[in-house]
């Protein structure tokens, strides 16, 4: 029970944390900002800058004028990851960084689409869709999802390796052993 207790601090607290820093960024950009309007550095203007924007649709934009759907399953996706994160192993650090940002930005958008109908998005590089807190949360962990699965073969086909080199070993020395033997 105590593991429980600790594994879901471990994943509420940093969630609690990325959700506020998400929501007070969204918030003072609505207060701030019609929509529409940005603002930023004078000499980074033309490359970044904040802007007041929503969409109804996932990140960057994607699959517009479905919000009901994505309520939904930003709903799931939670209720998966509450459930599945205590039998995720303590050392699997990627996967757990990774289930806490996914679900971060999950809620985080979620908020949104509950309280203001859309989400707020206000991050604007280049021609690069404009995104928000939440958005890179969920990259962010998708990323680091792949990163750790990469690891984990290496990890693997290293261990192999290691495991067919010391067989190989073990047969040679066994048949030295075998030849000094009938000497």
């Amino acid at each position: 029970m105590k593991r429980q207790i600790q594994d879901y601090l471990i994943l509420f607290l940093p969630v609690g944390l990325i959700i506020i820093l998400d929501q007070l960024t969204k918030s003072w950009v609505r207060s701030n900002l019609a929509l529409g309007q940005s603002t930023g550095p004078e000499w980074l203007l033309p490359y970044v800058r904040i802007v007041h924007w929503y969409n109804t649709g996932v990140a960057f934009g994607m699959f517009q004028g479905i919000g009901k759907f994505f309520i939904i399953l930003a709903i799931i996706i939670s209720i998966a990851i509450i459930f599945y994160f205590p039998r995720v192993p303590r050392q699997d650090w990627a996967l757990r960084i990774a289930l806490i940002m996914q679900m971060a930005g999950a809620l985080g958008n979620l908020i949104d689409r509950v309280t203001v109908g859309h989400v707020t998005d206000f991050i604007a590089i280049g021609n690069f869709p404009v995104w928000n807190v939440a958005d890179a949360s969920i990259t962010v962990g998708v990323g680091v999802l792949i990163l750790g699965i990469w690891l984990q073969e290496c990890r693997e086909k290293r261990n192999k390796t290691a495991i067919e080199s010391g067989q190989s070993e073990t047969s040679s020395n066994i048949s030295k052993t075998g030849e000094e033997g009938t000497s």
